[in-house]
């Protein structure tokens, strides 16, 4: 079981990246949210070690997002975003692999057509 900090700082940080995702265009706002629920609820019972190794990138990706966001960057890029360095494929689980695939085909999808 985590001490309460932990579960304080979890929220937080869950907490944060909902609001992050507030700026994002209304299509990734939904597929971000709904990613971010299911991947919290996923490692709700992780071990300590996996619990610090997600609360890290979800903290890097909250930071990166959140500087994306900034009116100044979006007026310059007019992304959102970056690319995933290839060479973390060969870290990945199958499992991993699988959900991204699935992220990238939720992606592809246009929200406007029928299927």
């Amino acid at each position: 079981m985590f001490p309460a900090d932990h579960v304080f700082k979890v929220r937080r940080l869950y907490k944060l990246i909902l609001r992050v995702h507030r700026g994002m265009p209304a299509e990734l706002r939904v597929l971000g949210d709904n990613y971010a629920r299911d991947e919290f609820k996923r490692h709700k019972n992780c071990n300590p070690a996996e619990a610090r190794i997600f609360l890290n990138e979800w903290t890097d990706y909250a930071i990166s997002l959140a500087q994306q966001m900034k009116p100044l960057q979006q007026a310059k890029k007019k992304a959102v975003g970056k690319y995933l360095d290839p060479k973390m494929l060969d870290f990945m689980t199958e499992d991993q692999l699988i959900q991204l695939y699935e992220l990238h085909q939720a992606t592809l999808t246009d929200p406007k057509k029928p299927d």
